[in-house]
């Protein structure tokens, strides 16, 4: 090939360059714009904390139902399970013996009065005897111990009727307290022991239903917090119970049932190193059984103004908790926060925010620390409801 060809070939060769070299590469990609998310302040709120627990119901009243008497069962008046009024009839056993002492017994109370008649009068003669120097005062003196005998044996025989009257009515065995009675533990026509002893018959249990009691045990660090609250005055909390509570079922999502503190024991356990506390609340729907499970909230602390955020705004960094919060130029910087207490939607914030910061509430999934973002302020953020609760 002659040089001038060659020449010309290489001046084209690298004119075409750039163009091909364009040709190689796709179109630039632009770069994604700020995510949007949602923010917010923190909500201001006086709130009370609560210390939570689980205890379980237990009834004020617990009876067993038990004969005084001997005998066998005659009737049963009740349905197994039933509500029973204080006084309802509950069990009838067979009167007729004692129906029949009760008779012999006033039937030897009569002969006694009678018996006081003659030896009064007797001694009346005597004393008229005694004067005309008929008789001796020896024979004057049996007549006096006569007459005093009657006396005692008209005392012993009102005795014997006033105890087979107490039979006869003990035959009839009747509920004590108001409250849910149990099953039957005995059938008509079997033999009950009765009495005082420890073999007597069990006939049937009743527990007090409205009010009921709820007991829980907490450690000792919360009774001494407790008690130097209630020193100071600033709360509810009385160191030895009275304080207001809530309680919910474990099928209940809130704390909607209000009650008052009655009890706190007077020895904390050495094993656990707890102690007793004990609650009491109206039952007046049955809805509280005796044994239920249930969680209950003590008021923790004197009311406080706190900062509150949706709990949807705080992530989880092993075992920290952060929120994300935008500065001036909208950048999202990481805060490690320390969590109080939920109320509603709400999450007490104690510390890593102020009342003036943005906190991300919605899209935190979307944002990494140092991001910019484009925010949008959020109208309205759910308020709190009160944390402090209150009695019936």
């Amino acid at each position: 090939m002659p040089v001038s060809l060659r020449a010309a070939a290489v001046v084209v060769l690298i004119g075409l360059a750039p163009v091909l070299a364009a040709c190689g590469q796709g179109p630039q990609q632009a770069a994604p714009p700020p995510p949007k998310v949602t923010v917010a302040k923190p909500v201001k709120r006086t709130i009370v904390d609560q210390d939570e627990y689980v205890g379980r119901f237990v009834p004020i009243d617990v009876v067993e139902v038990r004969a005084r008497v001997s005998g066998y069962l005659d009737k049963v008046h009740f349905q197994d399970g039933q509500i029973v009024k204080q006084g309802d009839l509950l069990f009838t056993i067979d009167k007729r013996p004692f129906q029949n002492t009760l008779d012999q017994a006033r039937a030897n109370l009569e002969t006694a009065k009678s018996n006081v008649i003659f030896t009064q009068s007797d001694l009346a003669r005597g004393q008229q005897l005694l004067r005309d120097r008929t008789i001796s005062e020896q024979i004057f003196e049996q007549r006096s111990q006569a007459f005093r005998n009657a006396q005692s044996a008209v005392a012993a025989s009102e005795a014997m009727v006033r105890q087979a009257e107490l039979d006869l009515e003990f035959t009839e065995l009747r509920a004590p307290v108001t409250g849910r009675i149990g099953d039957r533990r005995v059938t008509t026509g079997n033999l009950v022991t009765g009495g005082t002893g420890g073999s007597t018959t069990l006939l049937a249990t009743i527990v007090s239903i409205d009010p009921i009691r709820f007991e829980f045990t907490f450690d000792e660090a919360s009774l001494l917090r407790y008690e130097r609250l209630a020193r100071e005055g600033t709360t509810d909390v009385t160191g030895r119970g009275n304080a207001a509570v809530r309680l919910k079922l474990i099928d209940e999502p809130e704390f909607s049932h209000y009650g008052r503190m009655d009890f706190v024991d007077n020895v904390i356990d050495r094993s656990t190193g707890t102690i007793r506390g004990r609650a009491q609340f109206s039952n007046s729907d049955e809805i509280f059984t005796p044994g239920m499970f249930a969680r209950v909230q003590v008021p923790a602390s004197a009311p406080y103004e706190a900062l509150m955020v949706p709990d949807a705004a705080i992530g989880t960094e092993q075992v920290r908790k952060f929120v994300y919060v935008i500065d001036k130029d909208n950048v999202a910087r990481q805060r490690l926060v320390r969590l109080g207490q939920a109320v509603d939607d709400l999450r007490v914030i104690k510390e890593g925010v102020s009342a003036d910061d943005r906190v991300i509430v919605n899209g935190l999934m979307r944002v990494r620390p140092g991001q910019k973002v484009t925010p949008e302020e959020q109208q309205a953020v759910p308020q709190a409801s009160a944390a402090k609760p209150t009695t019936n």
